[in-house]
């Protein structure tokens, strides 16, 4: 079961707020009665800072989209800058 806990109780007892969250599961935190946060104690086999941290398939999701037929349209570059376009040729 989930425990509700108010924010400025959770800022006051920050660590206990963490060690429920290790030894009962996710805390909930409101603000004037809504959920704003919710703690959750990293596994043992979470690390965090490390990119294999969370493979949600995002990366997989952008490699299964659609190709564009001709590539990327050509992108504007200020004339006046003197350099070519970034992309193809206007």
């Amino acid at each position: 079961m989930t425990t509700v806990w108010q924010v400025q109780e959770a800022k006051s007892r920050f660590s206990e707020l963490v060690e429920c969250a290790q030894r009962e599961g996710p805390q909930l935190i409101t603000r004037h009665g809504r959920p704003v946060a919710r703690v959750v104690a990293l596994g043992d086999d979470d690390t965090a800072g490390t990119e294999a941290q969370s493979d949600d398939g995002f990366v997989a999701f952008l490699l299964s989209a659609p190709k564009l037929e001709g590539g990327l349209p050509a992108m504007p570059r200020s004339a006046e800058a003197g350099r070519p376009p970034l992309f193809g040729e206007q």
